[in-house]
């Protein structure tokens, strides 16, 4: 069984920094892409950010755009997001998810693995 588990997440002031760490474990194959989701109060989950495994290649939400990065530590199976000059607007839950392969977007309708969430909040 995939597992994610979130972690990092907590209370932060309008331009602060957070990490987000997902550490993902059960799954045994070498395409997929890992990312973030972010769901606030009364609106869609969106999609943030994700890295390929293959090629590291990358997605931003552009509203995150230079201000979040995705990393990851293949040894570690580790997911890092690095949530820099945070604003208000991203406050939501954050959710670590996996695809199987390739993706030709970062639609919640195709993860296949969903970790169970973690919060965060941003105050000015």
């Amino acid at each position: 069984e995939v597992q994610l588990v979130e972690s990092g997440g907590g209370l932060a002031q309008a331009g602060g920094s957070l990490r987000l760490s997902c550490a993902a474990s059960g799954f045994y194959f070498d395409d997929y892409v890992i990312g973030w989701f972010r769901q606030a109060p009364g609106k869609e989950r969106e999609g943030v950010s994700c890295i390929n495994s293959i090629d590291n290649s990358t997605y931003y939400l552009a509203s995150v755009k230079g201000r979040f990065t995705i990393s990851r530590d293949s040894a570690k199976n580790r997911v890092y997001l690095q949530m820099n000059s945070v604003k208000a607007e991203d406050t939501a839950v954050y959710y670590c998810a996996v695809t199987r392969g390739a993706t030709p977007s970062w639609a919640a309708a195709g993860v296949d693995y969903w970790g169970k969430g973690n919060l965060v909040t941003v105050s000015s």
